[in-house]
């Protein structure tokens, strides 16, 4: 399994996302966006996923251990780093999950809320994915979408979205995001395809999927071309590309003009992994 990883934030502020692998593993993680609301916890976003991503690479090294067992371990771990926090708090630092690991001759994969994993095979692709959040207060996200990003209407409506979403958030209710308590890994949606009926993956945070799912700007068989040819770094240049002639939302509402961008692209040979 050859992996290609590139990620970039999308815009002056820190990244918040997270990428990494190794040969048999691929992992994303989104940091949700506080939208400058309060979260209890002194550390912040970047310093939660960096540490939630390392620790789940050690906790799945050993093919032994489940992926939702090997995140509930990560989460646990990161949650001890700092006790001083209130990791109570709503809205404590949290973040989607996409892992795809290869297991003998299976790929195994889990979802955590909305960043997919794609996989190519000779029936076309795949989109695994998490859209619980979808459904949350689909009337305040349509409040948002109503004003031009970068305008003080829309930085309020963000903020009402925000504080409200936050009280959904990992209850049955709601949606589940990887944050303070091991619990979320259990709600993660999970499951195992053949190795051999897939040629490439790509997992991605929803800074990049929205080129296809929101912008509609390309195909998955066109991101896919994409990859193959330039990389991850040129399919996040597409996106760019794209944002770039919208800058203010008009054309595409949505939360802020450029997301955080990340891709985990897999490759084997034509006869699929081995």
């Amino acid at each position: 399994m050859r992996v290609a990883i590139d990620t970039e934030p999308g815009g002056t502020t820190p990244n918040e996302d997270w990428v990494a692998a190794t040969s048999s593993l691929a992992i994303v993680l989104d940091g949700v966006s506080t939208a400058g609301l309060a979260t209890g916890c002194r550390h912040g976003v970047p310093w939660y996923v960096a540490r939630l991503g390392s620790r789940l690479v050690k906790a799945l090294a050993d093919s032994n251990e489940s992926l939702v067992e090997g995140l509930a371990t990560a989460l646990e771990e990161v949650a001890a780093l700092h006790p001083e926090c209130d990791l109570a708090n709503p809205g404590t630092p949290s973040a989607t999950v996409a892992v795809l690991r290869q297991r003998d001759a299976l790929l195994d994969h889990l979802v955590l809320a909305d960043s997919p994993i794609v996989l190519e095979g000779d029936q076309g692709f795949t989109v695994i994915t998490d859209l619980r959040v979808d459904d949350v207060l689909p009337e305040l996200r349509e409040e948002v979408e109503q004003y031009e990003t970068h305008t003080q209407e829309h930085r309020e409506a963000l903020q009402r979205f925000v504080t409200a979403q936050r009280q959904t958030r990992n209850t049955p209710n709601g949606y589940w995001v990887a944050a303070g308590s091991p619990t979320a890994a259990a709600h993660a949606i999970v499951g195992s395809t053949a190795a051999q009926d897939v040629r490439s993956a790509a997992v991605l945070s929803d800074g990049v999927s929205r080129l296809v799912t929101e912008y509609d700007m390309a195909t998955w068989p066109e991101v896919f071309g994409t990859l193959r040819e330039g990389g991850p770094r040129a399919l996040i240049h597409r996106v760019r590309e794209v944002e770039a002639t919208d800058p203010t939302g008009i054309r595409w509402p949505r939360y802020k003009s450029g997301d955080d961008a990340s891709v985990a692209f897999c490759e084997w040979a034509s006869s699929g992994p081995h």
